[in-house]
């Protein structure tokens, strides 16, 4: 990975590219930085610092804004409305007729998708937008702090749809600057700025783990903790490359005095093939009746028995709810996005067929069954995966926001291996010596 970043640094485009890239994560990291206006900012760096990284249900989501939606900054939302609307379109795909024939339409069917894609990011970001102003407001953004009431200090209805204008545009600057990276840098835009949040919060986070430890003045579960993050990025790289191929032989057919065809060929079969899709998922759907019991009012017996159960990660109620949801989600993601009846279809219409199995029906059937024994593996990696942060609260002490949780973990892994994969694709299109050397 070293070896292929030196090289693209000694290629001239690629290292206008590559600065280019980093351009644009310091004009991010900077804007995660600026307070909006109507804040009071120094009640909030009091309410972050009596909170001492116990960030309850915003957690999830102030990890993927880098911590800036506590510090309530211009680019407090981050790139969650962008991942939500890309998530909520990928799903419609499937279930409106509509979207699905602009799928298949190519380039420009994908710039249209693109396009509702970003309309329902603004639309998301005003919902949710509001959502943190309004919470900020009344205090529960930082339960516990004795000055989380001050923190809007002015709560006339000027300000506040002024900041929920802020935040909404700061989402929009936020895209746009993923897009920026998209055409103009190396990758995927959106992944690279998620990848950025997610690993800015790990400094803050180890150095947490060692002032709370007790052995060798915290050393000892600090190392601890830095050899399980490389255990388990060893781990994750092998799963995420792992995949099962399916041959595929291509039949000869003459066309005129030329055959074409007759060659081999594989589906490359993911053994997780829904990514990290189920866990947010997963974590999404159980925060919302920690949500709901958080702003009721009155002491009922589902909300005592919600935030007995469902608020605290080490409870063993969350926890098997947290793994069969995860579980779910695998199946329920890998069904909507790899459809086998298609694929059967496209092979046999190009003359394809996998050796020992019949075109057609019996194609999809032996797809759909393969695809269901390698999706078990898959899934249950997942919520092993993502249960470490569950097993370090229990061992270290350590806040639900675990550095080298499930979640920060396969993003940051899968985008690596994304970009660097893209680097050398690059490198190779530009270093290409032929057969002639």
């Amino acid at each position: 990975m070293l070896t292929a970043f030196a090289r693209a640094f000694k290629t001239p485009d690629l290292r206008k590219k590559l600065l280019f890239t980093l351009g644009i994560i310091v004009v991010y990291r900077i804007g995660t930085h600026i307070p909006i206006p109507g804040v009071d900012y120094q009640n909030v760096q009091t309410c972050i610092d009596v909170a001492k990284g116990n960030q309850g249900l915003f957690g999830l989501v102030n990890m993927f804004s880098g911590g800036a939606l506590l510090q309530i900054t211009i680019f407090a939302l981050g790139i969650m409305p962008y991942i939500t609307a890309s998530i909520i379109l990928q799903l419609l795909t499937v279930v409106i007729p509509r979207l699905e024939a602009l799928k298949k339409e190519g380039q420009a069917g994908t710039a249209k998708i693109t396009q509702y894609t970003r309309y329902l990011t603004v639309a998301l970001a005003i919902l949710q937008g509001t959502g943190l102003v309004a919470t900020a407001r009344s205090g529960a953004l930082f339960s516990g702090c004795p000055v989380a009431g001050q923190i809007v200090p002015d709560q006339s209805i000027f300000v506040t749809i002024t900041m929920v204008i802020v935040m909404t545009a700061g989402t929009a600057v936020v895209m746009w600057l993923g897009e920026l990276i998209t055409d103009r840098g190396i990758g995927n835009g959106m992944s690279i700025l998620m990848f950025i949040s997610i690993a800015a919060t790990f400094p803050a986070a180890l150095w947490a783990i060692k002032e709370q430890g007790s052995l060798a003045d915290g050393w000892i579960e600090f190392g601890t903790v830095i050899l399980v993050g490389l255990f388990m990025v060893g781990l994750v790289v092998f799963v995420e490359q792992a995949q099962r191929r399916i041959p595929v032989q291509y039949a000869k057919r003459m066309i005129g005095r030329r055959a074409y065809g007759g060659t081999s060929t594989y589906i490359p079969l993911k053994v997780n093939q829904a990514g990290v899709i189920p866990v947010i998922f997963a974590s999404s759907l159980l925060y919302i009746p920690a949500l709901i019991a958080q702003f009721s009012s009155g002491s009922s017996s589902w909300k005592t028995w919600i935030e007995a159960h469902l608020v605290q990660g080490d409870d063993p109620i969350y926890i098997a709810l947290y793994f069969l949801l995860i579980v779910f989600f695998a199946f329920f993601y890998v069904a909507i996005s790899f459809n086998p009846e298609e694929v059967a279809d496209n092979m046999k219409k190009y003359g394809g067929f996998i050796p020992g199995i019949r075109a057609g029906r019996p194609t999809a059937e032996y797809l759909s069954y393969v695809l269901n024994r390698i999706t078990w593996p898959g899934s249950l990696y997942l919520g092993l995966i993502a249960l470490v942060p569950t097993m370090a609260l229990v061992g270290f002490g350590a806040n639900q926001n675990f550095p080298f949780g499930g979640t920060s973990i396969l993003i940051i892994v899968g985008v690596g291996l994304e970009t660097v994969k893209q680097i050398e694709s690059q490198l190779q299109q530009r270093n290409y010596e032929g057969f002639l050397r």
